[in-house]
């Protein structure tokens, strides 16, 4: 690794509490336009004592230029403690949401990937100076927390540019904090309400921070240790919180081919990670027990079937999946939610060297079955055919097997760049997280689920399925989902879902911590 940078850079802090920061540099309120207009949110204005308060017809004018919706800043200046006018000014900013009637019934009706994309300059006036947001809505109970989501996707926590080092500015007080209130005016009373906030931003930034970490300095080794300090800052809150993990050879003596497959060119061994939370009252007081499987490949060549130099960079973001379940299981522990929840992450490096598997191999599978290699692109359903045949197989009582990937290009040309494509065994599951989608904003959308049409694309002479598909043009991210169900032991009598998220996983060449709220969504988090 040869960047020394990134240790250096600040990044701004996000907190939310009702208690408003004063003197902050921006004062951003969200909201849809009926309640921005009301006497509500002048009477929030003028609880700011330390600015000249602008009279309605400001606001009123900086509304009446957004059309629909968008958003408007102007300044005002700050007074004295004796209440005098200062030269010094602050920033209003107010983004008027879509009227929830020109939202269809496939998005989150407040609007979260809208208000991320408003504040697409937040990061670098956080960095400068605190900033101070208030979102507003007569069902704010509801939507607070995918709010919460959403806006930490717009504060990326990594960083690693020359001019952004915290040197000079130690001591000047930045970051960002947030509050909610009814249509009334009122704040939240519902701590729950908060502490779901805090967790699912926390879960996200945590996600979004390790899909941005250059492969030099995520490798599997550090992969491991993220989920090891994960582990022991959750044990040390007083949660039941166990780590376990198969490194290298000890996955090949273990039957993991896939996995080791695909890892064993790199410098640094595959691994398979294991964390297990058992909820207060022990697994039998669980409403149940859900498995979340991650795609973890830290950096994605193409191995021998080598992609092209375009199609290589943003390959650090392969890891999308497992940063996604893992920033969402840390959240739930936190938030002491009443369900069994195992998290098995497939860590790998698809590299190039002597020891890569090649095209023509076949692979010995954890479930038994053997996989002749076609395209050694086509990894990630290689590893996560071992997580969910370890999940079917090693781990007892279990209810609902959820994998997480980015797993297909063709899913952008499934359901789109920010819709998931998702893959249910049962019609129950998949308007489970469809629904999950809606209410957490990570969005997602059934694709086709066909296994005895689909499967024969992976037809093979010499083994018992080749691992990428003969017809590219015949549903294949249904296809590989399929390919990695058939590895789920035949006995199971559970759930399962495949979650193909290539699409939402990044915008912008930056990760944006998808899956986090989704999980939270599907494990029925308070406000989710």
């Amino acid at each position: 690794n040869l960047n020394t940078t990134a240790k250096d850079n600040k990044a701004s802090s996000l907190t939310f509490s009702p208690k408003v920061i004063p003197r902050t540099s921006e004062v951003i309120l969200i909201g849809r336009q009926e309640l921005l207009k009301s006497g509500t949110v002048v009477a929030l204005i003028k609880s700011l004592s330390w600015v000249v308060v602008p009279y309605a017809d400001i606001l009123h004018a900086m509304i009446k230029t957004i059309k629909g919706s968008g958003k408007a800043s102007t300044f005002m200046h700050v007074r004295d403690e004796a209440g005098i006018p200062l030269e010094e000014t602050t920033t209003l900013t107010i983004i008027v949401l879509p009227p929830a009637s020109k939202i269809s019934r496939n998005d989150n009706t407040f609007a979260p990937h809208f208000i991320t994309d408003s504040l697409s300059n937040l990061h670098s006036s956080a960095c400068e100076s605190t900033v101070q947001i208030h979102v507003i809505d007569g069902q704010i109970d509801e939507m607070m927390c995918c709010t919460a989501a959403a806006i930490a996707r717009a504060l990326p926590l990594y960083h690693s540019k020359s001019t952004n080092k915290n040197d000079a500015s130690e001591n000047v007080a930045t970051g960002v904090n947030v509050s909610f209130y009814n249509e009334e005016g009122q704040t939240i009373a519902n701590d729950s309400l908060w502490q779901t906030a805090r967790a699912v931003a926390e879960g996200v930034r945590l996600s979004a921070r390790l899909g941005d970490m250059p492969p030099a300095e995520l490798n599997p080794d550090t992969y491991s240790k993220e989920c090891k300090d994960v582990t022991a800052a959750l044990v040390a809150n007083g949660a039941n919180v166990t780590f376990q993990e198969i490194v290298g050879e000890e996955l090949k003596d273990g039957g993991y081919g896939g996995i080791y497959g695909v890892g064993m060119a790199a410098q640094c061994p595959p691994r398979m990670v294991i964390m297990t939370y058992t909820p207060d009252g022990g697994e039998d007081n669980a409403k149940e027990h859900v498995v979340l499987c991650g795609k973890g490949v830290i950096y994605d060549t193409g191995g021998l079937a080598l992609k092209p130099k375009i199609g290589m960079c943003g390959m650090k973001h392969d890891m999308g999946g497992s940063a996604g379940v893992l920033g969402g299981f840390q959240a739930s522990v936190q938030l002491k939610l009443p369900r069994k929840i195992t998290l098995i992450l497939a860590i790998v490096e698809n590299a190039i060297s002597q020891h890569a598997v090649r095209n023509d191999d076949i692979l010995t599978m954890k479930s038994g079955k053997t996989v002749e290699i076609n395209n050694t692109d086509a990894e990630g359903r290689l590893i996560l055919a071992d997580c969910v045949s370890h999940a079917s197989n090693n781990v007892g009582n279990v209810d609902v097997i959820l994998d997480m990937a980015t797993l297909t290009g063709a899913q952008l040309v499934c359901t789109g760049k920010k819709h998931a494509g998702i893959l249910a065994k049962t019609r129950k599951m998949e308007e489970r997280i469809v629904n999950a989608g809606l209410k957490s904003g990570d969005l997602c959308f059934p694709m086709l689920y066909f296994p005895e049409l689909l499967m024969v694309e992976f037809a093979s002479k010499v083994a018992d399925m080749k691992n990428s598909v003969k017809d590219r043009g015949n549903a294949q991210s249904s296809c590989a989902g399929h390919f990695i169900e058939s590895h789920i032991d035949e006995n199971y009598e559970g759930d399962w879902v495949h979650v193909d998220m290539a699409g939402p996983d990044s915008k912008n060449e930056r990760a944006t911590g998808y899956g986090v709220a989704l999980v939270l969504g599907l494990l029925e988090a308070p406000g989710f």
